[in-house]
């Protein structure tokens, strides 16, 4: 295996996955189509709507490959034990220790919101909040991503102490014949394809086809399924990563285009739907075309970090170490910034640049005084260390 790890390349892709978090919960503020929260700006734009789509074609099967990936590595160095410890205190010691704060503070943020739609000013009146249809009561919200990469991480160390009970022989050709399998998936033109079909199965049920978050703490099996897709791909990847990372960091322009009309499909299939009779099957052919894109996108871009960005960048890595961070506190901000900012004269794009800014701001300037080198820094990121090392140490793909 000469794969050289660190791999700053994916530490630099999941910094900018991050940001693009920040970019898409301003968006679904100011949608024009269908939204999946109840509040929303006076100023609308299609350009919200196209970077909600964009974006969500790539952004979580990039983190829960990268997640995938960095699991397989822990398990390599520590075994299941030692991954599930390390996974504890970088997943659910965070998520209980943040959850519950964040929720407070997500749901006076939207009180805020909803109360200058209704009433034209600030203020909080729990008598006027909508409910979140189709959403439990308590939720995950944003976390949702956190709270199932626990159970996988869970369920990654029992498949592994269980393997072990195994005869080694056995062992050995079973993990040969999967890790063949799957290296043949993720190399051939063929292989997004097949790979997208149990995802098609898992977005029988939903509108269109896609598998949305519930932010239940008892996810439905589409969630596990779909997202259990992408993670399991990661730790393949990871096996694999002499002989599929190099292909991604050749031909990430191919990957990269050959989503393209798989992207704009999704978005004429979305249109015959809505037309007259509608289209026949359209949730199964949406959900086809768009997570075909999915696949291609996700490993253009892995390629295309491996290939251009592979060193440690100031502005990536600082990123990257604050993504965590960013990742817990930035919905809230976006709320409450989008309730301040509501009916800006300056219009949609405006409000949405400046909303994006505002919470970027924030979110650095909070992890600068507050959470870097500081308890909570550790809690997150664990011990700083000397970086400037090739010596590997997984981070946390956070969403």
């Amino acid at each position: 295996m000469n794969t050289p790890l660190r791999l700053h390349s994916l530490d630099n892709l999941r910094a900018s996955m991050m940001w693009l978090g920040i970019v898409l919960h301003v968006s679904v503020n100011h949608l024009v189509g269908e939204s999946p929260l109840p509040w929303r700006d006076s100023a609308t734009s299609r350009v919200a709507d196209l970077l909600m789509a964009f974006i969500h074609a790539f952004r979580i099967p990039v983190f829960f490959m990268l997640a995938g990936f960095f699991v397989a590595l822990l398990v390599q160095r520590r075994g299941p034990g030692g991954m599930l410890a390390h996974r504890f205190k970088r997943i659910a010691l965070p998520f209980l220790l943040f959850w519950p704060p964040i929720v407070v503070l997500a749901v006076v943020m939207v009180m805020l919101f909803v109360h200058r739609m209704l009433r034209g000013s600030l203020g909080l009146d729990p008598t006027i909040m909508p409910p979140l249809a189709g959403k439990p009561m308590l939720n995950t919200m944003h976390l949702w991503f956190l709270y199932l990469l626990w159970w996988f991480a869970l369920a990654t160390a029992l498949v592994g102490w269980l393997g072990r009970s195994l005869p080694a022989a056995g062992r050995a050709a079973l993990a040969h014949t999967m890790n063949g399998g799957m290296a043949r998936l993720g190399g051939s033109w063929w292989g997004p394809l097949l790979l997208t079909l149990p995802l098609v199965l898992a977005g029988a049920s939903y509108r269109h086809g896609l598998v949305t978050p519930l932010g239940s703490l008892r996810p439905p099996p589409t969630e596990w399924l779909h997202n259990g897709m992408f993670y399991a791909f990661g730790w393949f990847l990871y096996q694999g990563r002499d002989t599929l990372l190099p292909l991604y960091t050749r031909h990430w322009p191919r990957y990269l285009l050959a989503g393209v009309p798989f992207f704009l499909a999704t978005g004429v299939l979305l249109q015959l739907g809505r037309g007259p009779g509608g289209l026949a099957h359209e949730a199964l052919w949406v959900a086809f075309s768009y997570n075909v894109c999915a696949w291609l996108w996700s490993f253009g871009l892995i390629g295309l970090f491996l290939r251009h960005l592979p060193q440690r960048h100031w502005l990536l890595a600082y990123l990257a170490d604050s993504a965590y961070w960013v990742y817990l506190v930035h919905m809230p901000l976006t709320i409450g910034f989008g309730a301040l900012l509501f009916g800006s004269p300056l219009g949609a794009l405006p409000t949405m640049l400046a909303n994006i800014a505002l919470t970027t701001a924030v979110c650095l300037l909070s992890y600068q005084w507050l959470v870097r080198g500081r308890w909570i820094g550790r809690v997150l990121n664990g011990p700083r260390t000397n970086t400037s090392t090739p010596t590997p140490r997984p981070q946390e793909a956070t969403a």
